[in-house]
């Protein structure tokens, strides 16, 4: 056992231990924690932002603009940032009591801009890449004679899973999507196509589950593992 001299190695395992304190109830400790993890974050954030954002696509460019104003008497497209700075500072309107209204202008343009922008590309990857991807994959279609042809002459688990994936994969796109199709009612062939979505999506809901419980296990024994190993040294 060789329990670690490190401070930074005691103030993570106790922040760990305060974090993992609410299993036990609501406290103090916790709450300690978990207020810095956010003000931490805050601050962690807001200088990536300043130095992402704000320093080249802003006050760099002001800067130079400024400068070309100053030594050759001349507007450079450079001081257009000073458009985009004034947006937010509308943005920050918000504060004021009586000032709230002017943040609309701000908001309004934002929203306006990104739609207008974002359309074609979510068009691309929401719709067009999903239907593509649904009947091609690695350039082959998902269904194919040829590979129900390849589980006759050799019949395989393997073979049989490349078969039938793609015919299953496209039945659970369209049953999933006419569930949610409600201009017309769930009787008949549609309601049995929409009885088969809702399997898909119970599928997919359990699988999404699963996989969120995994990853949640896995930090829990990357936490044990510091805790016992980096900090008490029990284990190597």
């Amino acid at each position: 056992m060789h329990i670690s001299t490190d401070i930074f190695v005691w103030i993570a395992a106790a922040l760990t231990l305060c974090i993992y304190s609410f299993l036990y109830k609501d406290n103090p400790f916790y709450k300690f924690a978990e207020h810095l993890l956010v003000g931490v974050s805050a601050g962690y954030l807001l200088v990536i932002e300043f130095n992402n954002n704000l320093m080249p696509n802003l006050f760099m460019p002001l800067r130079d603009g400024f400068g070309i104003l100053l030594r050759e008497h001349r507007f450079g497209g450079e001081l257009a940032a000073i458009v985009p700075g004034l947006l937010g500072l509308l943005v920050l309107a918000r504060l004021l009591p009586k000032g709230g209204w002017m943040s609309r202008w701000a908001f309004g343009f934002y929203f306006g801009a990104f739609q207008g922008l974002a359309i074609t590309g979510s068009m691309q990857a929401y719709i067009f890449a999903q239907i593509f991807g649904t009947f091609v994959t690695n350039g082959n279609p998902v269904f194919s004679l040829v590979l129900f042809k390849d589980f006759g002459l050799h019949p395989g688990l393997g073979p049989l899973v490349l078969a039938i994936s793609g015919p299953i994969m496209i039945l659970g796109v369209i049953s999933t999507l006419t569930y949610f199709f409600f201009s017309t009612e769930h009787k008949g062939f549609v309601g049995g196509v929409a009885k088969i979505g809702i399997v898909f999506l119970m599928v997919g809901f359990g699988a999404s589950f699963g996989y969120t419980v995994m990853a949640r296990v896995s930090l829990l024994i990357g936490r044990i593992q510091f805790l016992l190993s980096d900090w008490l040294g029990l284990i190597s």
